[in-house]
Parts: structure tokens; C-alpha cells; sequence
């Protein structure tokens, strides 16, 4: 009983740690309409600033630096884009390549660091209500609440943002560039912006997942991205996609079911965890064509109808 309730704790931890990247997607791939493949090395960057920054002894500072240098990825790639004329996925890609470089300095030239014997945000707020009544109740569950309070933060902002005026420009510009330029709107600027938000949410998920782990490396962003669009279209089948609201709460119930998912699937060993990403990747492209798939078959069930009536 003890390890079923570790594993779903640990579970909700990392559903919404992880929630931030399929916030993320939901900004760039559904609000702007652009494919950012940024994905999998803005996360690696992330960690490895939050990483680095921590182990300087500065674990509060490292949030916010993340957050920028994931804005920064994020604005190379649309500079790529608005700017160089690269379409949308291959200027993810070099952005991709290039950080790979990036990420080896961050962390110091190194493939992996660590933060053995170093103060986190999670170490650290571990005491907070040391010598109260809630001291039992907070030492066990902090690490949730902090995770889910970084993740909630988010998401009231980010749909605050996309509530002004620069919000539902960029909004405008997923739906259609060409009214937004016809209306004295810069779709440029609007890019611009909304992928540098949509990097930063990027850079706070690895982030904050580098500080829970303690510790990074250049393959923790492997297949990110696939597993951020997993969460995305799990969480819309389940609550739906009309109004930002809900879809920004998709993300996180999306991110948390997958990782109940991946919990069971680990537990039970019912489909080996190696497959996992194979069945994941299985999943998204399924659900992305199902509007496809769903047409198609309604097209041969009229066939078939046709068919019978002509018969008649």
C-alpha cells in the first residue's frame, strides 16, 4: 500500500512539473499554429541553467534564469522564421542543434551535473512549518504542493496574458495572418512573443524538474516534445478544447493522466517501460489523425449506403 501511494505521489509530481511543456505546445501549437520543435533542447536548457545556477548556491535565481534562457532559444527560432524566411520546423531544428552546444556549457563542459549536497527550492522548503502542527503533513507533501503551485501559477497567467490585448493579437495570428496584417498588426512581433513565452514555460518545466531530479544530462529531452503533445491530447479529449480556460487546464489533467500511465505501466509491467515512448509516439500520431481517420470512415460508410441504395 505504502509503494502505491509513493508512486501515485510521485506521479502528480512530475504530471504537473511536466505539465508546463504541454502548456507550452498548447501556446505554439494550438494558439499559434507553428510546429515549434524547440521543444526537447530549450528543457535540457532549462535544467542545466537551474542546474548550474543551484549548485552556485543561488536555487531561487535559477527560475527565473531558466525561464530567460528558454525565452531566448525561443526567440531565436522565431527570428529564424519571421526574420530569415525558415520555415517553422526547420528553424526548431537548428535552434535544437545549436542548444545541444549551448547546453554542454552550461553545464560546464560536461555531458551530466548533479547537486549532491546542495540546497534546492524542495531542500529548502522542506522546514517551512517546522515546529507547527503541519510539520508532518507539509515534510511529506511539499514537494506536490510546490510543484503544483509553480504549475497553476503558470497557467492563471498565461491565460491572463492571452486575455489582453497582445494576447488575442497572437491568437489572431494562429487564426489567420493575413487579417491580423490587414488590421496594422505585426505578425512578426506577435510570433515573436508568443514563442518566447511559450521557450519560457519550456525553460521553467526542465527547470523545476532539475531541482526535483538533482541532476541533468544531455539526453533528458529526448522525445519531450512527443510526450508534451501526448499530455496535450489527452487532457483535451478528456476536458475539451472550447475557451483558453479549459484548454489551459487540459494540460495539466492531460500531463497528470499520462503519468498515472506511465506509473501503472511501470508498476504493472504490463507493456515493457523501454516501449513506453514507442506507444506514447503510437498514441499522438493516432490522436492527431483521428479527425482524418473519422472523416475517411464516414465517407466509406456514405459509399457503402450509396452503394446498397443503388443496388436496390
Amino acid at each position: 500500500m505504502g509503494s502505491i501511494l509513493l508512486i501515485s505521489q510521485t506521479a502528480l509530481e512530475l504530471g504537473f512539473q511536466y505539465a508546463l511543456v504541454a502548456m507550452a505546445l498548447f501556446l505554439s501549437y494550438r494558439i499559434l499554429d507553428i510546429a515549434d520543435l524547440t521543444t526537447d533542447g530549450c528543457f535540457v536548457l532549462g535544467a542545466a541553467v537551474s542546474v548550474t545556477v543551484t549548485a552556485a548556491g543561488h536555487p531561487v535565481l535559477a527560475i527565473p534564469a531558466a525561464m530567460a534562457a528558454g525565452a531566448c532559444a525561443g526567440f531565436v527560432t522565431a527570428f529564424l522564421q519571421t526574420r530569415m524566411g525558415v520555415p517553422s520546423i526547420l528553424a526548431g531544428i537548428v535552434t535544437n542543434t545549436g542548444l545541444y552546444t549551448v547546453n554542454l556549457m552550461a553545464m560546464g563542459w560536461k555531458s551530466s551535473a548533479s547537486l549532491m549536497k546542495k540546497d534546492t527550492l524542495f531542500t529548502l522548503s522542506k522546514g517551512l512549518l517546522a515546529g507547527t502542527p503541519l510539520a508532518p503533513f507539509w515534510e511529506q507533501w511539499h514537494e506536490l504542493i510546490l510543484s503544483a503551485a509553480a504549475t497553476i501559477l503558470a497557467g492563471v497567467l498565461l491565460y491572463l496574458f492571452l486575455g489582453t490585448r497582445l494576447g488575442l493579437s497572437i491568437r489572431a495570428t494562429g487564426d489567420n495572418r493575413d487579417m491580423v496584417r490587414a488590421s496594422s498588426v505585426n505578425p512578426t512581433f506577435t510570433i515573436t512573443v508568443g514563442l518566447c513565452v511559450a521557450n519560457a514555460l519550456t525553460g521553467l518545466s526542465g527547470a523545476v524538474v532539475g531541482q526535483y531530479q538533482r541532476t541533468v544530462d544531455m539526453g533528458s529531452g529526448t522525445g519531450i516534445v512527443v510526450i508534451g503533445l501526448a499530455c496535450l491530447i489527452i487532457g483535451e479529449t478528456v476536458v475539451g478544447r472550447r475557451g483558453m480556460g479549459r484548454g489551459v487546464i487540459a494540460v495539466m489533467v492531460g500531463s497528470v493522466i499520462y503519468r498515472f500511465i506511465y506509473a501503472i505501466v511501470f508498476y504493472t509491467k504490463v507493456v515493457p517501460v523501454d516501449c513506453l515512448k514507442l506507444l506514447t509516439a503510437a498514441v499522438v500520431a493516432l490522436a492527431i489523425a483521428a479527425p482524418t481517420i473519422k472523416a475517411g470512415a464516414g465517407l466509406q460508410k456514405r459509399k457503402l449506403a450509396a452503394g446498397r441504395k443503388g443496388g436496390r
